[in-house]
């Protein structure tokens, strides 16, 4: 049985619940967007769904709502972000007040976060920067759940990397956001709580075979998007996250869902690009050709635009909620 919610409604419960357990306010407001933007979207499971792990993590002392995020300018075009154990959302939205008139101004920019937390939706983040009018990447790691390829002990998370690209009218002309896994590791815990199987190519179990028992799955390993294809993405992430951000490598975060007692700390980064800088003026109609070629195409669409579709859609029709999650979530307000 489920509650259908109107943007506003979904809005206040959210801001409720995450200022009631000890969300800063001025923390709260990029984090409040993203969580409603991901369930406008329609991406059911990332959205209501963490946030009552979010708010228990509050409340056990696992993450710190109310801490200031540190920037430290490396130089004019980089900049290093200290999430200090708090949410990964609004050490982001900190670091972007630097990263995106840096970018205006010389072209192009990048940041890392460390120290960080789950950063949920990656094109929320991406998608932010292209509104602003820039080519954005961005990427973050997380808990190990996928083994090397061959290989049976998990090394690295789903590692989702995005990249979002700014169309003409202050819009995004299309975003990509995807995880080095074939699916995200949510579909497949969701699939355990609810004692349903899962297709075959999600995941493999401990012995590293092939295995349609969600369980089993989750005792074992996500399967790479494209075999060792999506390993070497999932790789790279750990590499600028890690290595690059200073976040931790995989193995050495804390759980994403349990009160473990341990700061999650791991990392995120971005790049942006000025397309008015580094294109020579031609960005705006190479965009608009390559959006036609593929728009034109019957049954071809823009990846992205099924969020976009479900947002105008979903705002009319009200955004459906469980209804234990809406209790559990109105009692954290």
């Amino acid at each position: 049985m489920s509650v259908l919610l109107s943007p506003q409604g979904a809005r206040v419960l959210i801001w409720n619940a995450l200022t009631g357990s000890g969300t800063a306010p001025e923390n709260a407001g990029y984090f409040t967007d993203a969580i409603l933007d991901t369930e406008l979207s329609g991406l059911e499971g990332h959205g209501f769904y963490w946030l009552q792990y979010y708010c228990a993590h509050l409340r056990s002392g696992k993450v710190d709502g109310k801490v200031v995020p540190q920037i430290e300018a490396l130089s004019d075009t980089s900049f290093r972000v200290d999430a200090r154990h708090g949410f990964a959302h609004p050490a982001i939205e900190a670091g972007f007040k630097h990263l995106i008139p840096a970018t205006k101004a010389h072209g192009v920019a990048a940041m890392g976060v460390h120290n960080s937390y789950n950063a949920a939706t990656l094109g929320f983040h991406t998608g932010y920067l292209a509104r602003a009018g820039l080519l954005a990447i961005g990427a973050t790691n997380a808990v190990p759940t996928v083994a090397p390829v061959g290989g049976k002990t998990p090394i690295i998370g789903t590692n989702p990397i995005s990249y979002a690209v700014p169309a003409p009218n202050g819009g995004i002309a299309f975003l990509v956001d995807q995880s080095a896994t074939q699916v995200a590791w949510t579909a497949v815990k969701r699939a355990a709580e609810e004692g349903e199987p899962i297709p075959l190519g999600w995941a493999l179990d401990a012995n590293g075979d092939p295995t349609t028992d969600a369980g089993a799955g989750l005792d074992g390993s996500m399967a790479p998007a494209g075999g060792v294809k999506g390993f070497s993405i999932g790789l790279l992430v750990e590499v600028l996250c890690a290595a690059l951000a200073g976040g931790k490598l995989g193995p050495d975060q804390g759980s994403f869902t349990d009160n473990d007692g341990k700061p999650i700390d791991n990392g995120q980064f971005f790049v942006a690009f000025d397309p008015g800088k580094l294109s020579g003026g031609g960005f705006d109609q190479t965009i608009t050709a390559l959006v036609a070629s593929i728009t034109e195409q019957d049954g071809a669409r823009l990846p992205n635009a099924r969020r976009e579709a479900n947002k105008q859609h979903l705002a009319k029709q009200g955004i459906p909620i469980e209804s234990e999650l809406y209790e559990t979530l109105k009692g954290f307000a």
